[in-house]
């Protein structure tokens, strides 16, 4: 029988509640439901699932202080564990991902026509935000793809290159599209002024027939792809990667291609890459098959890729219909990738274009990068969030151009969290997710702390296990408080610390604060600094409701962290 977690409120309209079921997992639910003319007309809900590390304990409480960021209610303690011994995953170090995609404007979800001018065709490349935005992770890869591009041709001499059409009688209701290489040319142009990493989906469903129940049979055309490598290489553009088809195995989404023939046909881009990159120090990446995890189908087609496929990809909309709740556990986890590096290679949450207000807002954060952190924790490379811009679920906003609040989580993450990535347990209430991860390009470790609870600071004890010289473990906790202090020189005695909170407590705000000050764009599109506050490395850190917070502890030394490439 599960367990209802209580105080977790309920506000205007929407409601969240944690339910554990045993020591087996937990599911904490957020709800928004919006009425028109006192008729319900939907309800969003966001959930994220996990299981206890260790057995549930009984959380002593008091009543909150002044000391304490969460303001009037309780306050939790609570202590995380940092085993430091070896890292339990890697990933890249441009780990954060984000898409562009193909559609239109006329692209269209549950009356909502979300997209504007946001595709890679129409996008406006001229825009500030948008540069200094891509400049700010020096580098951001960056997937282009999505749904269209098995339905997109490359523009070649003398060849009529239509745009795509409105049609309800065709697959995805768009007719086929074609890239100009006029266009081509200056997104790579911009992409080298941004210093972006790019990643290209090329369209696997050239050359075959698709029947009416989405089977699609026969080889792969790749005429069209080996054009559009060979001007890239005559023009010196970089591309990181080729991804061949997006969302075609298993039952595929629209159109569908058996494992072995999908697994030949990735075999052939793999010697057309080799050839057309002859000579070439660093070739590009092949990434396949971008698509939803099933078992039988991703067992075969590995199998028959094992010299060819450098990256296995696949996609995570785990909150939208039809989805299962523990697909994370499924595709996580690199024991069936044989030699093949996993990538999350598009992933948006919620399907159909996300849901304003909720994917776009300050809500999706606690998703977003409980995400990132259990991605990195089953060694997964690359995270690609469904999108950069576009949509209702973009890290930037469609119209605006203006960061959305899950653009600053994940910069913050690039920023902050290493390679590496440590085992973390956390100990006294389960509204707390916790990560941890060597630090970026400085000493010491990362820590990511995700409070849950609306009504319930947190305060937090960090321990770590290191490994003497004499082979025994010691344990190190901090144990004290003090107050907080801005300004100070880092030294061994302190700790940086960012606080992420939404404006006026709002979890379907688009503005988010930075330690209570708000982020936001200034007049030349630059963004933001993100400046920690310092405190006390012997203060537990106070986690306060509804909020997240990123740790740097610097004078944290542990094994695992020693020599991080």
């Amino acid at each position: 029988m599960p367990y209802t977690v209580p105080n977790l409120g309920r506000l205007r309209g929407k409601f969240h509640e944690l339910k554990c079921y045993g020591n087996s997992h937990c599911l904490w639910s957020y709800c928004f439901c919006q009425t028109s003319d006192s008729v319900l007309s939907y309800c969003s809900i966001l959930t994220l699932a996990w299981r206890p590390q260790m057995p549930r304990m009984l959380i002593k409480s008091k009543p909150a202080t002044s000391e304490s960021t969460g303001g009037p209610g309780n306050i939790v303690e609570g202590t995380v564990f940092i085993n430091g011994t070896a890292p339990i995953g890697k990933t890249d170090s441009d780990f954060i991902c984000a898409t562009l995609d193909w559609w239109p404007p006329e692209k269209c979800d549950f009356g909502t026509c979300s997209w504007g001018k946001s595709s890679f065709l129409n996008l406006d490349l001229t825009n500030p935000i948008l540069l200094n935005a891509i400049k700010a992770f020096s580098p951001l890869k960056i997937r282009l793809g999505g749904t269209l591009q098995d339905k997109v041709t490359y523009e070649r001499p003398g060849e009529p290159c239509p745009k795509f059409i409105k049609s309800s009688s065709e697959m995805f209701s768009f007719s086929q599209g074609c890239l100009p290489m006029s266009r081509w040319d200056e997104l790579n142009n911009f992409f080298k002024q941004a210093g972006a990493v790019v990643l290209f989906g090329l369209n696997a469903l050239s050359g075959r027939t698709t029947a009416a129940d989405g089977s699609s049979v026969g080889a792969w055309n790749s005429s069209d792809a080996e054009y559009l490598m060979r001007y890239s290489v005559d023009k010196g553009y970089t591309i990181h990667g080729w991804e061949l088809g997006n969302e075609l195995s298993g039952s595929g989404i629209g159109a569908r291609i058996a494992a072995d023939q999908y697994a030949s046909d990735t075999n052939n881009l793999q010697m057309i890459v080799e050839t057309i990159y002859a000579g070439f120090e660093v070739k590009p990446l092949v990434l396949a098959p971008g698509g939803f995890f099933d078992s039988n189908w991703y067992t075969q087609f590995i199998n028959k890729t094992p010299r060819s496929l450098q990256v296995v990809t696949h996609h995570i909309y785990n909150l939208g219909p039809g989805s299962d709740d523990h697909l994370i556990d499924k595709i996580l986890n690199p024991s069936y990738l044989d030699g093949a590096v996993a990538w999350v290679g598009e992933a948006g949450g919620a399907y159909n274009s996300g849901r304003n207000l909720v994917t776009n807002a300050f809500v999706f954060s606690f998703w977003y990068l409980d995400q990132l952190g259990m991605a990195s924790s089953y060694d997964t490379k690359t995270y690609c969030r469904q999108t950069l811009i576009g949509g209702n679920y973009g890290l930037l906003n469609t119209v605006t151009f203006v960061p959305n609040p899950d653009y600053y989580s994940a910069l913050l993450w690039h920023r902050l969290m290493g390679r590496n990535v440590l085992s973390t347990t956390f100990f006294g209430t389960n509204n707390i997710r916790a990560y941890a991860h060597c630090a970026k390009a400085s000493k010491g470790i990362t820590l990511l702390l995700i409070n849950l609870d609306g009504n319930t600071a947190a305060s937090v004890h960090v321990s770590t296990e290191n490994v003497t010289r004499n082979g025994t473990l010691a344990m190190h906790q901090q144990n004290q408080r003090t107050e907080f202090s801005r300004g100070s020189k880092l030294d061994v005695n302190t700790r940086e610390e960012y606080h992420l909170t939404a404006l006026n407590g709002d979890l379907h705000s688009q503005t988010v604060l930075l330690n209570g000050n708000i982020l936001s764009v200034n007049s030349s599109g630059s963004i933001p600094p993100l400046e920690p506050i310092q405190t006390s490395q012997s203060d537990p850190i106070i986690v306060a409701p509804f909020s997240i917070v990123f740790a740097h502890i610097a004078n944290s030394t542990v094994p695992a962290c020693e020599y991080v490439d």
